[in-house]
């Protein structure tokens, strides 16, 4: 997939995987911290002495409107989704600065599931929010988003999910094509791949307890002004780790992960459609793997 379209996804990635309804308020508060790790230089992928951090932490809220069961146990729900990630990222020994030293995506948004009869159901979200590095808010930092996923659900187990998503990241409305894939095993020993999450492989020791070798596929997207031009700026990470789950109570869960930082880079482009089938001369500016830790506490009230 080219960058440009990866980098349109990000702001929709929070919206779009919470195809599950819930009866209560449900949400998860993280923080991610990546210590300093060197600038590998695009143009002779050449590891230099300037370095950069990243401090995130992201909440988000599912909100329940209205829930209602319909034949053969199946549910119709309408529910408001609210997600704000906050980066903060420190420099040093550069020449010139590179990279924003803070990033802000913020959203709001809609979404609707309803069966459509036999195992297949359709998800519609729409959402709105600011994508900024907080330099010059202005109004060509808010970006709209929609989708539509046919969804069918082959086992409890196992779902694959198609439609279309229309962004307005590259300055116009267009259509993109979008994937969605959950598998997850049995009790104890599980397996779950989620497109585009990531996916994670562990064993439930308990109803209280288990531990996850996970893999973390995550990013954010700021517009900024370069040259009097709106361009958007992606970041995007991939993450290794294991993950130790605690049940906290019933609907409170605890999680920490420690890994690696496997990739860590920028790509920006244009905000024309062009753009994304433009193949680049060099590589994109990235930097060398490093240690990784998150801390996530979920919750889902009744």
């Amino acid at each position: 997939m080219k960058k440009g379209l990866l980098i349109a996804f990000y702001g929709f990635t929070h919206l779009s995987c919470l195809l599950n309804a819930q009866s209560g308020l449900s949400g998860e508060l993280k923080t991610e911290y990546i210590p300093y790790s060197s600038y590998i230089r695009p143009e002779d992928s050449m590891k230099t002495d300037s370095k950069s951090d990243f401090k995130r932490m992201d909440i988000s809220f599912s909100i329940p409107l209205s829930m209602k069961k319909i034949s053969e146990g199946k549910i119709k729900s309408w529910s408001l989704l609210v997600n704000g990630s906050y980066a903060q990222l420190s420099h040093k020994n550069y020449e010139t600065h590179l990279f924003p030293d803070q990033m802000l995506n913020a959203q709001v948004g809609l979404q609707h599931i309803r069966p459509l009869g036999g195992k297949w159901s359709m998800m519609v979200t729409a959402s709105a929010g600011v994508y900024t590095d907080l330099e010059n808010v202005n109004f060509d930092d808010v970006l709209g988003q929609g989708g539509l996923l046919f969804i069918k659900n082959f086992t409890p187990n196992l779902a694959l999910g198609v439609g279309p998503v229309l962004t307005t990241a590259f300055g116009v409305p267009m259509i993109m094509p979008w994937i969605y894939f959950d598998w997850k095993t049995g009790n104890k020993i599980k397996f779950n791949i989620n497109f585009p999450e990531g996916m994670e492989a562990g064993y439930q020791f308990s109803d209280k307890f288990a531990i996850k070798a996970v893999v973390g596929l995550n990013g954010m997207t700021v517009e900024r002004n370069k040259g009097g031009k709106s361009t958007l700026l992606g970041y995007q990470q991939i993450t290794a780790g294991i993950r130790p789950e605690l049940q906290i109570s019933k609907n409170v869960s605890l999680r920490l992960t420690g890994g690696t930082a496997l990739l860590r880079s920028f790509s920006e482009n244009d905000r024309k459609i062009k753009s994304i089938f433009k193949s680049k001369k060099m590589e994109d500016p990235r930097f060398a793997s490093t240690f990784y830790m998150a801390v996530s506490l979920r919750w889902n009230l009744p």
